[in-house]
């Protein structure tokens, strides 16, 4: 993308404040409730809506680990909605985790540790959804100034392996090889091989507080 693009891209996001991200957050999970009661997700609503949270929730984290690449290779940078993005898309997973637990299966505990323990795809989930509990603990301006810039750093290198987990998640979850939850863990895979390798033609940008 030509520089001067770029940067009127960026001046135009700069005023923006990140705040209205949480307030539209919310409209998908309620339109979704909406047609459960409502009858619109079809025979089975609980598994519909659990599936539903689960994507979007990957969706987000995807679009929140491409904030980087986008910047090194466009110019025009995101950073600043990160933060929002990464706490919205861990609030889909927790409402996805929650539809499970509380509509699926009626938090009977045994039932519960069952499918944890036999079921692959879902203690890869838990496990992606564990590595995200403490980068939302800490994804708040004081706990950087406690915990110390390079620290909060290397703490919040968990969004890698979680979202990349996420991924395997959805593709052991479906039945089959299909083309959807593999193009998803594609896209994760790609994106994370372009943090660790950037390529030669990415633009010669640095900005203060990248950190993943």
């Amino acid at each position: 993308m030509p520089g001067a693009l770029a940067q009127t891209i960026n001046t135009r996001l700069r005023p923006l404040p990140d705040w209205p991200l949480y307030g539209l957050a919310v409209l998908p999970p309620a339109a979704l409730l909406w047609q459960g009661l409502t009858g619109g997700l079809g025979p089975d609503p609980v598994k519909a809506m659990e599936h539903q949270m689960g994507l979007w929730g990957l969706q987000v984290l995807i679009a929140s680990l491409a904030v980087t690449p986008v910047r090194r290779f466009t110019g025009v940078s995101f950073l600043k909605f990160r933060r929002a993005l990464g706490l919205i898309g861990f609030a889909y997973i927790l409402l996805h985790l929650m539809v499970w637990l509380a509509l699926d299966l009626q938090f009977f505990s045994g039932e519960i540790w069952a499918d944890i323990v036999k079921r692959p795809y879902i203690t890869v989930g838990m496990a992606g959804f564990a590595l995200l509990i403490p980068l939302a603990a800490t994804s708040w301006t004081g706990a950087i100034r406690r915990m110390g810039g390079a620290a909060w750093q290397r703490l919040h290198r968990l969004a890698y392996p979680a979202i990349l987990l996420g991924g395997v998640h959805y593709l052991w979850l479906v039945k089959g090889w299909q083309a959807e939850p593999i193009l998803y863990l594609a896209g994760i895979v790609g994106l994370l091989l372009l943090r660790l390798r950037p390529s030669r033609w990415q633009r010669p940008l640095r900005w203060a507080g990248d950190s993943h």
